[in-house]
């Protein structure tokens, strides 16, 4: 994640997925297709894309022409091509499904289903801006997120208060609080909105976490990243990512997140263990090419084999490079790495060189496993 367009990914965060204890609602009524829905997003997060579309033919034979489908299609292709880049072909089908589904979502003219239908539309605007931010897509990101806005400031007057609902406040008040003062370039441009409280965003998020049923892994995910990025609890983030690795075990995003958060931790042997069973397990190519930066790291830190862990580093940073911005960070943690070991050989050229690489590409430079 970068600091150039942060401003805007606030934006896309509280419109992901902000409830689903609606009034009036014309799918979210029916209990049994509900739950379908929940078991669907569980099966898509835990890379279980078989299961997930036989529930997906289930909803889609009670609301056939609901515009839910194409949010829950969209989300498959997204997960099943993680990272999805814009050279993959696979993106086409993602933007048009999800295109498709904000404009029918946008056809809704019954005031009965309005707040239903705005929640279909602000989620498929959320993942798109997602996918268009870290394919840094600019000039989508903005034309959308502009378009974006209104949608999401009406939200406030359909939502009714629920648990899950909690995720979106929660957002809210902490980042309005936290994201200037991380990266003060934006403090001018959050004065346009209201204030927020820290404290009880992350009271919210917690909440949505455990309670919260639809936002359930955003919500882990999310507190995560707050406290390893932004407030640098590695100890109170280890909760939320051991959580999210035992709900969606074959989540490769999630589980790159445990190993770096016990790495941090200097949980040396238990992130060895995971990193061998991911080893054997994953077919994923970017998280592969990550499991060779964190056993650098071990190599370095547990093993103090600096020969092998140049290697690892090298070999990482060369495999990861093809996932573009998605592989920044860790990418720079490499760059840490190679900047050590060649400090510790007195090759102070090149330790400068990796160190001023890694800190262009990391956004939290506190987190370079010094």
């Amino acid at each position: 994640m970068t600091g150039r367009i942060k401003i805007l990914k606030i934006c896309i965060v509280l419109s992901m997925l902000i409830g689903t204890n609606t009034v009036n609602a014309q799918l979210f009524q029916d209990s049994a297709t509900l739950s379908l829905i929940k078991e669907d997003i569980d099966c898509i997060y835990n890379r279980q894309f078989g299961s997930a579309q036989q529930i997906y033919l289930k909803i889609k034979k009670t609301f056939p022409e609901h515009p839910v489908l194409l949010l829950l299609k969209g989300m498959q292709t997204y997960w099943k091509n993680y990272p999805l880049l814009s050279t993959s072909s696979a993106h086409v089908s993602f933007e048009e499904d999800l295109h498709q589904c904000i404009r029918l979502s946008e056809k809704n003219k019954v005031p009965a289903y309005e707040a239903e239908y705005l929640l279909t539309n602000l989620c498929a605007r959320g993942l798109l801006l997602e996918y268009y931010n870290d394919n840094n897509l600019t000039l989508d990101v903005i034309h959308l997120a502009t378009s974006t806005y209104g949608n999401l400031r009406h939200s406030f007057d359909l939502a009714q208060s629920c648990t899950d609902l909690q995720y979106y406040t929660g957002v809210y008040n902490y980042y309005r609080e936290a994201y200037p003062n991380a990266f003060p370039v934006y403090k001018p441009l959050v004065l346009l909105f209201p204030q927020g409280n820290v404290k009880s965003g992350l009271k919210e998020l917690h909440n949505a976490a455990i309670n919260g049923v639809v936002l359930r892994a955003e919500s882990y995910y999310l507190l995560a990243w707050i406290y390893l990025s932004f407030e640098n609890k590695y100890q109170q983030s280890i909760y939320y990512c051991k959580t999210l690795h035992k709900l969606y075990p074959d989540n490769v995003l999630y589980t790159a997140l445990y190993i770096k958060n016990m790495l941090l931790l200097r949980q040396y042997d238990e992130a060895e263990k995971l990193i061998i069973a991911s080893e054997k397990e994953t077919e994923n190519k970017y998280l592969q090419a990550q499991l060779f930066i964190f056993k650098g790291i071990l190599q370095e830190k547990k093993y103090h084999e600096n020969n092998q862990a140049q290697q690892y580093y090298h070999t990482g940073i060369n495999k990861i490079a093809p996932f573009g911005m998605y592989g920044n960070e860790c990418t720079a943690y490499g760059y840490f790495g190679l900047s050590r070991i060649s400090s510790g050989k007195k090759e102070l050229n090149d330790a400068k060189a990796f160190r001023e690489k890694a800190l262009k590409l990391a956004a939290f430079k506190k987190i370079n496993f010094d």
